[in-house]
C-alpha cells in the first residue's frame, strides 16, 4: 500500500512501479495507455483507456478523477475498502489510497499519499495488556472470532497485487485455519446473530458476508496487522 511519506508541503506523491512522482498543488498527474500521460501504464494494452485518470488538487483537496469514457477505476483505502469510480466521476483523497487500473493483460496500481491526511490512533490495550474490542452494545470480539474474520477477509487486507476485496469461501477460510468448515460457519453465524441483535445492519441474506467485511474493516476490528494471525493458526 502507499508509502508513509508525502511530496511537497500541501502536496502529494504518487508511486508506480517503484518510481515516486511528487506533486505540488499546481501540478496534475495523468495515467493511462497513452505515451503523453505522466505515467504510461502499458501502451500496448487496449484494455486501458488512453487517458484513464488523473490526480489533481482543487479547493484544498486532492482528487482522483476517472478520465475514461468507458472504464471504471477502483480506489482502495488503507482499511482495504474499495470504491468504484465511474467514468467522468472523481473521489476525494482523504487518506492513503491505491488506485487499481484493470487492463486486458494485467492490473496496475498507483499508490497515493497526500499531505494533511487524517491519522487514526490505534486502539490501546487495557491495564491487563489484553486488547479487547467492544462494538455495538458491547459485543465482544474474541480472538477466535478475529481468527475466523481474518481468514474470511484476508483478501481485503493484502497489499496489491494480492488485494482481493471479496470474502473467501468458508471451505478455503477453514482450510487456512486448519478448522473444520462447520466450526468456522458456526462461529461466523453466531457472531452475525450477536451483531444483528446489537443493531448492526445488513448481516443477513446473500450479501451478509460482504457487509460483515465492511463492518469489520471500517470499525477497525480487523487491520492489516491481523494477517499475522494466519501464520500462527
Amino acid at each position: 500500500m502507499p508509502e508513509q511519506e508525502s511530496g511537497t508541503p500541501d502536496g502529494a506523491v504518487v508511486v508506480h512501479g517503484g518510481r515516486r512522482h511528487p506533486l505540488s498543488v499546481s501540478e496534475v498527474l495523468t495515467f493511462g495507455r497513452a505515451d503523453s500521460c505522466t505515467i504510461c501504464l502499458d501502451p500496448a494494452d487496449r484494455g486501458i483507456s488512453r487517458l484513464a485518470g488523473s490526480v489533481e488538487h482543487e479547493a484544498g483537496t486532492w482528487w482522483v478523477w476517472n478520465r475514461s469514457g468507458v472504464r471504471a477505476l477502483t480506489v482502495a483505502d488503507d482499511l482495504g475498502m474499495r470504491t468504484v469510480v465511474s467514468p467522468g466521476r472523481r473521489i476525494a483523497i482523504t487518506g492513503p489510497v491505491t488506485v487499481v487500473v484493470e487492463g486486458s493483460s494485467r492490473r496496475h496500481a498507483l499508490d497515493i499519499r497526500a499531505d494533511r491526511h487524517l491519522s487514526i490512533d490505534p486502539p490501546q490495550p487495557g491495564e491487563d495488556g489484553v486488547l479487547a474490542t467492544a462494538t455495538a452494545d458491547e459485543v465482544i470480539i474474541t480472538e477466535l472470532d478475529r481468527l475466523a474474520l481474518v481468514a474470511l477477509f484476508a483478501g481485503y487486507l493484502e497489499a496489491f497485487p494480492r488485494y482481493d476485496p471479496h470474502p473467501r469461501s468458508y471451505a478455503d477460510a477453514a482450510s487456512a485455519l486448519g478448522w473444520p468448515r462447520t466450526t468456522l460457519v458456526k462461529r461466523i453465524e453466531y457472531l452475525r446473530v450477536r451483531l444483528t441483535n446489537a443493531g448492526v445492519p445488513n448481516l443477513v441474506g446473500e450479501t451478509a458476508l460482504s457487509h460483515l467485511a465492511e463492518w469489520a474493516l471500517t470499525t477497525r476490528v480487523l487491520t492489516r496487522d491481523d494477517l499475522a494471525l494466519l501464520g500462527h493458526a
